[in-house]
């Protein structure tokens, strides 16, 4: 079977939904490589939401061009049941759980392998208890069922506080002392599982993503949907970082290579620091609209420095000018967006 190019033959335009979801789980060598040497069945915990099928898609599309027959099974509660069409479809199975219930994560099948991706993020302000327990509980419980697995587990940038906006952004030894109770659920997140692995001997990877981003959601459609409004963009956070959520999705499978005790941190995100304003500017040349602005750079950003992923994995396959391009085409045409805004702007950590 012919591998799948990662950028030899990308479109001008992404004309549909369809088109999209292939681009994104298109695995590149690197990623079907990693399916001749991994053994072992792969347990995809919480891959039901925005990346999750992206990343069940390209790990079932290098299990069958490596010639493998591992099992791939995705954990969630499902409450979107597109989703898990979509990753049915794609050849893995399905298992519906709630992960808050200690006996029904003992009971999920067995993994050598797991991709950990439970979290809340949006509605933290409202429901802080629930955010806790999502954040902090359930990486107890799959951490202990799966103690003899590895583990690379999806944390995010927010772990971090703000940084110089004229640095490059915050390194894996930085001390974790973020605003807000969103951030510190998400070290709670991470202790926790720093912990499991202490006690079990487990090896892990703590991802820390850096807006992953794609056509219906993310950081450049959050600037692109203000663009094509007509509505002043905020620039007073006024960098960012951002990868292609393909490239997110084959970082965290190869990372299953670098999992090791105590847990390795690696931060995700592409290798430029991109400038709102910048952004904002290139779109609307793009979608032939004019672009106002509001706000002033502040001297501090959220942003994360991926030497280490670029060591270990190489430089993001996406070129971002081109993901720029798609999302301006895409947003001028009114086509479709999950209507979850990333909430980048936000300094104070109230999600």
């Amino acid at each position: 079977m012919k591998k799948p190019k990662r950028g030899g033959d990308l479109p001008e335009a992404i004309e549909n939904v369809e088109q999209l979801a292939e681009l994104l789980s298109r695995p590149g060598e690197e990623v079907v490589d990693l399916f001749h040497r991994l053994e072992g069945p792969i347990g995809i915990i919480g891959g039901g939401g925005k990346i999750g099928p992206t990343l069940t898609a390209m790990a079932c599309r290098a299990r069958d061009l490596a010639g493998s027959d591992q099992d791939i099974f995705v954990v969630d509660l499902f409450p979107d049941q597109a989703a898990r069409q979509r990753v049915e479809a794609a050849g893995a199975r399905t298992v519906v759980a709630d992960l808050l219930d200690p006996p029904a994560v003992e009971a999920l099948p067995d993994a050598a392998n797991v991709i950990y991706m439970a979290g809340m993020k949006f509605g933290t302000s409202g429901a802080p208890s629930r955010t806790w327990a999502m954040n902090a509980l359930i990486p107890a419980y799959v951490g202990r069922r799966y103690r003899d697995a590895r583990i690379v587990a999806f944390s995010t940038g927010c772990v971090y506080d703000f940084t110089p906006a004229a640095s490059a952004g915050s390194v894996e030894s930085d001390p974790l002392t973020p605003p807000g109770e969103y951030a510190n659920s998400c070290v709670a997140r991470e202790r926790v599982l720093e912990h499991c692995s202490a006690t079990h001997g487990t090896e892990m990877v703590l991802l820390r993503l850096n807006y992953a981003v794609e056509m219906r959601y993310g950081v450049l459609v959050d600037i692109a949907s203000d663009v094509a409004a007509g509505r002043a963009v905020d620039v007073s956070m006024g960098y960012f970082n951002v990868i292609w959520q393909g490239d997110a999705a084959a970082g965290a499978l190869r990372l299953l290579e670098h999992a090791a005790c105590p847990p390795e941190p690696v931060n995700l995100t592409g290798a430029e620091k991109l400038s709102v304003r910048d952004v904002a500017s290139r779109l609307g040349k793009l979608m032939g609209k004019e672009v106002s602005f509001s706000g002033q750079e502040a001297d501090t950003a959220l942003l994360s420095d991926a030497t280490k992923a670029r060591r270990l994995l190489g430089s993001p396959a996406m070129p971002i000018d081109r993901v720029i391009g798609w999302t301006a085409e895409w947003v001028a045409a009114g086509k479709p967006q999950l209507g979850k805004p990333t909430h980048f702007q936000v300094s104070d950590g109230d999600y």
